[in-house]
């Protein structure tokens, strides 16, 4: 039997860093993957190959709407090819995959194909595909088998029309009208893709606002921006069926008065969020807790409550982001390495891939007020700069929240042009507790999107705000 100083279950961002760090402290190391390719869902079916999409269909949009207004003139009708575009989704994922192959291999990590279960708390079994098993021995073990899509109980996700993200990233055509319930991160990115496409999209969102869990100003600018592109929001809908009849979808939902509201399309995407995966692991052989949601239990250490057994990622509580399973699992690996690591979890910045990006981190209005913190604004529009004027891209803003009586930055709120990027400075200052003077005092070259970043920091620094 083959003896290990750390197995891995699961191969997505949190469990393939883990890894490469373990073999960088110097562990004998193994990885467990239920399929065949390594990267999990975000390089498989999620952040990857949307992002892929989001790509593509943004330059077909330009190419039909804006080409001709940047003096480019191209002949003929712009048509869409769609199995080419899905095509080349997954040329990125493929070569994305064999990069983490490579990265194994690199660091001397084994792979092992299978699906991964305790056998008790220092040995697995992998279940391979032929159904033979392998069992190896781990001094410690993480889990980061992260989570799927979630549903509601009364649906049934045929994976033909009732879809989820996974199907939704290799349709054979383009949707007539595309029904998508939940108007969150996964659910507005990909209608944003289709719509691009030519499709109608209609999101139904039980809450009152879309991105519901992010700053209420970035919520209703992103709507706004959306609506602009025709896309169709009911909020306040709850969703009580949905029902495919041949090549047609029917959903029904009572609105805020209670009334019910029909919806019909030739594919429903089912975009309520995801559900932490611990199908097959057998914890209960090694004892390992869940929780009433199916979550791991971890401690601060991400120890599960058998000492040499942690978890990481989508699996454990917190918000199910990549760069979050990243840090986590780096983390581990150091801990068990006998270094001190630490994670600030205010300071994990969240993103919408639509465009304009929606980018976030630290605290929100919504929470200052909760907890009763003094804060100050300081908000400054896309609009006013040079750059965005220059690209066309002058929807959205940028809103920093800082401490009424330190100045300390306590969130910083965004919308626009390459807000997924602009996000790290917000990070970066905050991790050193930077105050809005500080950020305000920081040369900014000109002309870039990140000159908004400035501008917010001068209006919350006794509304000193120079462009606007």
């Amino acid at each position: 039997m083959t003896q290990y100083d750390v197995a891995i279950i699961g191969s997505g961002p949190g469990g393939y860093v883990a890894a490469i760090r373990c073999a960088q402290l110097g562990m004998k190391t193994a990885i467990i993957e239920k399929y065949s390719t390594l990267g999990g869902t975000c390089l498989n079916v999620g952040c990857i190959p949307s992002k892929a999409l989001l790509d593509s269909s943004h330059h077909y949009e330009d190419a039909v709407k804006h080409f001709e207004e940047h003096g480019i003139e191209i002949p003929g009708e712009i048509k869409v090819n769609l199995e080419k575009m899905i095509a080349r989704k997954q040329g990125v994922v493929d070569m994305t995959t064999k990069g983490i192959q490579f990265l194994m291999d690199k660091n001397k990590i084994d792979v092992y194909e299978g699906v991964g279960s305790f056998k008790d708390a220092t040995h697995l079994n992998i279940t391979k595909n032929n159904g033979k098993v392998e069992t190896i021995e781990a001094r410690n073990s993480i889990i980061a088998t992260g989570s799927k899509p979630s549903s509601l109980p009364f649906i049934e996700l045929d994976k033909e029309r009732v879809i989820t993200s996974t199907e939704a990233l290799k349709l054979k055509e383009i949707p007539n009208h595309m029904i998508i319930i939940g108007g969150g991160v996964i659910g507005l990115e990909l209608g944003q893709v289709y719509k691009r496409l030519g499709a109608d999209v209609s999101v139904v969102e039980y809450m009152d606002r879309i991105i519901p869990t992010m700053d209420a100003g970035l919520s209703k600018e992103l709507m706004k921006t959306m609506k602009k592109q025709k896309v169709k929001f009911y909020l306040s809908h709850k969703v009580k069926s949905v029902e495919r009849k041949g090549k047609e979808v029917i959903v029904k939902a009572d609105d805020k008065k209670g009334q019910e509201v029909t919806f019909t399309g030739d594919y429903c995407l089912v975009s309520v969020g995801r559900r932490p995966y611990t199908d097959g692991l057998n914890t209960e052989a090694a004892g390992v807790k869940l929780d009433e949601s199916g979550r791991v239990v971890v401690n601060g250490h991400l120890q599960t409550n058998i000492p040499n057994i942690y978890a990481i990622g989508d699996v454990v509580r917190g918000a199910m982001l990549a760069h979050k399973a990243e840090e986590e699992g780096t983390m581990v690996a150091e801990l068990m390495a006998g270094q001190k690591p630490h994670i600030d979890y205010n300071l994990i910045p969240g993103v919408v891939y639509t465009w304009p990006e929606v980018a976030a981190v630290g605290k929100t209005e919504e929470e200052l007020k909760e907890t009763g913190i003094a804060y100050k604004v300081g908000q400054f529009p896309m609009r006013a700069l040079g750059r965005s004027r220059a690209s066309m891209d002058v929807d959205g803003f940028v809103k920093i929240l800082a401490d009424a009586t330190t100045d300390e930055v306590l969130g910083v709120h965004m919308i626009g042009a390459r807000c997924a990027d602009l996000i790290s400075e917000a990070v970066t200052a905050m991790e050193f507790r930077a105050s809005a003077e500080d950020i305000a005092r920081m040369s900014h070259a000109h002309p870039t999107y990140s000159e908004a970043i400035k501008e917010a920091a001068l209006a919350a620094t006794e509304d000193r705000a120079l462009h606007v």
